[in-house]
């Protein structure tokens, strides 16, 4: 299930609430009770395994260098 990052603008607290992307545009209260709340841009990031360079291509060309285009 996604978390949303949230901040309150009345006390300027930062938290996250897990809940369906359905529900995403659903407005949140701060836990401290305050509703004027703001939902915050998330970032993520993707890495591979390694997190190294990509390999390099084998063969060329659209079949893979069997035809030697």
């Amino acid at each position: 299930m996604p978390r949303y990052d949230y901040r309150c603008r009345a006390c300027g607290d930062t938290f996250e609430i897990s809940r369906p992307m359905a529900e995403a545009t659903t407005p949140a209260s701060c836990p401290r009770g305050h509703s004027d709340t703001v939902k915050l841009l998330s970032t993520v990031a993707v890495t591979g395994r390694g997190g190294g360079p990509a390999p390099a291509p084998t063969g060329g060309g659209c079949c893979g260098g069997a035809c030697g285009c």
